[in-house]
């Protein structure tokens, strides 16, 4: 019989660069004619976001998010080690990377054996040095379980939850970013180049009506104001069920399977109702009480347009996990919200284990198991 720990983490891609440069987004953002001056001028932001600002551009303020956010990370992997996991599988977004124009599925199974991969290409794109002081052109070695990958398809699609899956990643395209952060920063200390456990990735099209139209990344306002939107992508009740559909694959199987998330929940550059400046932390807040309260019902209630005007759509990897975890009835057993205005986005990081509390799955709910934030 299967055993399973549940686990959230963020990719945040500007955690791999060096302090001077986490802000980025932001700063770039700022650079945006069509955004009314007024909004610009730091004197009317909010007091947390001049504070983090400050007269350095966030530099300071980077070094404690920095250390706050590898703090989590650090215990998540401390979670991950104690388990000794067979197999990990990771849910996150594919950014106009493997989906692009000829085909963009909801969701894709990938069945990649080991893979070196290089770990700083988006760093370097954006002109900032990695943190780690290494090479621009420093590989790691992605571990792959391509037998389980083909087999977890399989049992989706015989299932009745139609799965794509890739033997191949896009050739002139990056490795999906969110896959490869989550190596990287699982192993924040050597900068994923020892992460021993084999990863099946599940990318999800999390930017759906902005996969295309945005190539799942920045957009000036001038250019949101002509674009045209694409489909929408999978609702967050498809991935809830989908996080239950892979738990449910597993879980006649003898492994020891690590579920994970890997995204940062409402981030700014996404959230265009506040004009790209900050995140919408007020939602972040509200799905983060319900999180930890157990209460899956207001996870269900959120719509797909909802998710999309908070800015939230990498959250759609969270969905997946809060689906498995439910259909398990793993409990979270810690977790802690990290809210900023400067760094683009707000990072959740949460572990489940333990013995499953048969109440709780697959059922309404009760309470989940959290320490103090």
């Amino acid at each position: 019989m299967a055993e399973f720990l549940g686990l959230g983490i963020t990719h945040y891609p500007l955690l791999a660069g060096t302090d001077e440069h986490m802000a980025g987004l932001l700063r770039w953002t700022l650079t945006d004619p069509d955004i009314p001056e007024d909004l610009k001028d730091p004197a009317n932001w909010p007091a947390r976001m001049r504070r983090e600002w400050d007269d350095d551009g966030g530099t300071a303020a980077a070094a404690a998010h920095r250390a706050e956010l590898v703090e989590h990370l650090a215990r998540c992997r401390a979670a991950l080690d104690e388990f000794e996991p067979d197999l990990v599988v990771v849910w996150g977004d594919d950014q106009y990377e493997n989906f692009r124009e000829e085909v963009v599925p909801p969701f894709c199974v990938l069945a990649y054996d080991d893979l070196e991969v290089p770990a700083f290409e988006v760093m370097n794109e954006r002109g900032s040095p990695n943190a780690w002081g290494l090479p621009d052109d420093f590989t790691i070695t992605l571990h792959g379980d391509p037998q389980a990958a083909r087999s977890l398809a399989n049992a989706l699609i015989e299932n009745g939850f139609d799965m794509a899956y890739s033997y191949r990643k896009r050739a002139e395209a990056h490795f999906p970013h969110a896959i490869l952060n989550t190596q990287i920063f699982l192993d924040y200390e050597n900068a994923g180049s020892k992460l021993p456990y084999p990863i099946v990735p599940i990318t999800v099209n999390c930017y759906g009506q902005h996969a295309i139209a945005r190539k799942g990344g920045l957009a000036r306002f001038a250019d949101i104001a002509d674009e045209q939107l694409d489909p929408v992508g999978p609702t967050p009740n498809r991935c809830f069920d989908l996080g239950a559909a892979v738990a449910r694959a597993f879980a006649a199987t003898d492994k020891r399977v690590a579920l994970v998330a890997s995204s940062s929940w409402s981030h700014a550059f996404l959230t265009d109702k506040l004009w790209h400046l900050r995140p919408d932390t007020p939602v972040d807040e509200r799905l983060y009480d319900a999180f930890v309260h157990g209460d899956v019902d207001t996870w269900r209630a959120v719509s797909g347009t909802e998710i999309v005007e908070s800015g939230q759509h990498e959250m759609l990897n969270w969905y997946c996990l809060l689906g498995a975890m439910h259909e398990l009835g793993l409990p979270l057993t810690w977790s802690t919200l990290v809210t900023t205005d400067v760094f683009n986005s707000n990072k959740c990081f949460a572990v489940f284990s333990g013995k499953p509390d048969e109440a709780y799955a697959g059922g309404a709910g009760g309470r989940a198991g959290q320490e103090p934030r």
